[in-house]
């Protein structure tokens, strides 16, 4: 009797464990053919779906989506501009896989160096480039970490600027921290410039470029961004569209081929837009109450609505309920954007999203002397 009773259970435990493991709650999309995707809302940074989104790879080119945020932010800021000329190196000359094919000294704009990095992937370029902005690949690479660190990137390390990963030891980053460098990539509305060309040349026509991203001419929305591809890496891209207002980033590391690398992005993008609409929350501001704050100049600060506060939900979700959730107090000194709370936005009881509240203004830390000030101009 106890012999017929362990076969039971074992026959049990064979039957549930042939069946593939999901996460609970989690909807699988059988469409996904990757190590590893992302599908992001540009607009808030809401992760719409996800599969394996921390895992450590290789983003082969995908690597440059971070190159082409540094130069976006070098030109916004004044420290270079497009029309600067820039000398190509010994160093950037010898770049393999695709370029296009600088000769030692020869002088370009940024703009043009800028088109064939965003456009046709070119090493050789993306390497001027860097060397220009940095004034080493090196210092240029450290860059890159900060950059990805300050964006909160936690499972990244760059080694290069280009994503050339066969000389590499520790160069990798994942499908979530990529879609948050693309996020902030898109936020330069002058980049949609070069990701929409679909065919450009240089020299006076000498060099052709042809865009690597083939969505660029077949998907409907398409703003972006950039591909890659290695032996290592397999086939990789992270790409970005836009229909009815709402901006969608999907990164989709490791595919078996390029044909199933686009059409897992293309799938992802497709169904975001079909799934889910961006909605204005309605928010009842009487409900949001001062914070205390501890030993701070101010006693109390009221909490503020983060940038975006627009949040993501499935269609036909119905009604919606809000609850407030106010921390009671925080110790100075307080930060503009450091977290106060959150108001989470349910239907049924069930959580869709939530928006962040927000220090408005720094509070610093009261001092002796600031409480001699005030005594002084109460009397």
């Amino acid at each position: 009797m106890i012999m017929k009773k362990i076969i039971s259970i074992l026959l049990c435990l064979t039957v549930i464990l042939s069946f593939p493991i999901v996460s609970c709650g989690a909807e699988k999309l059988d469409f996904v053919e990757a190590k590893s995707v992302v599908l992001m809302c540009l607009d808030n940074g809401e992760v719409l779906y996800k599969e394996n989104e921390n895992a450590h790879l290789s983003p082969a080119s995908v690597t440059k989506v971070m190159t082409i945020l540094l130069v976006l932010e070098a030109v916004d800021s004044g420290k270079i501009k497009m029309t600067d000329k820039v000398s190509a190196s010994a160093e950037a000359v010898k770049m393999g896989g695709s370029q296009i094919w600088l000769e030692q000294g020869e002088q370009m704009t940024v703009e043009e160096l800028f088109k064939a990095v965003v456009v046709a992937s070119a090493n050789d370029a993306c390497t001027a480039l860097a060397e220009y902005i940095g004034g080493s690949t090196s210092s240029f690479v450290s860059m890159m970490n900060e950059r990805a660190k300050e964006l909160g990137c936690q499972n990244t390390n760059f080694e290069n600027c280009n994503g050339l990963d066969d000389t590499v030891t520790n160069h990798y980053s994942c499908a979530y921290d990529i879609a948050l460098m693309t996020r902030e990539v898109m936020k330069h509305k002058r980049i949609e410039k070069y990701t929409s060309i679909w065919l450009d040349s240089l020299r006076n026509g000498k060099t052709e470029l042809n865009n690597t991203n083939k969505l660029v001419n077949t998907f409907n929305g398409i703003t972006g961004l950039k591909t890659g591809t290695t032996s290592n890496a397999g086939f990789c891209i992270s790409a970005t569209a836009r229909r009815d207002g709402i901006n969608l980033v999907a990164v989709v590391l490791g595919s078996d081929t390029s044909e199933k690398r686009f059409d897992t992005a293309a799938n992802l993008l497709e169904w975001g837009f079909a799934s889910y609409e961006l909605i204005e929350p309605k928010i009842d501001k009487s409900k949001i109450k001062p914070v205390k704050v501890k030993n701070g100049i101010v006693k109390e600060i009221t909490p503020a609505l983060s940038e975006n506060s627009k949040v993501m939900i499935k269609k036909g979700a119905g009604e919606l309920s809000y609850k407030y959730k106010l921390v009671n107090s925080v110790n100075a000194p307080v930060k503009k954007g450091d977290s106060l709370g959150e108001i989470v936005i349910e239907n049924n009881g069930k959580e869709l999203g939530s928006i962040k509240l927000v220090a408005k203004k720094d509070v610093k830390t009261v001092t002796v002397n600031d409480i001699f000030c005030i005594v002084i101009n109460n009397l």
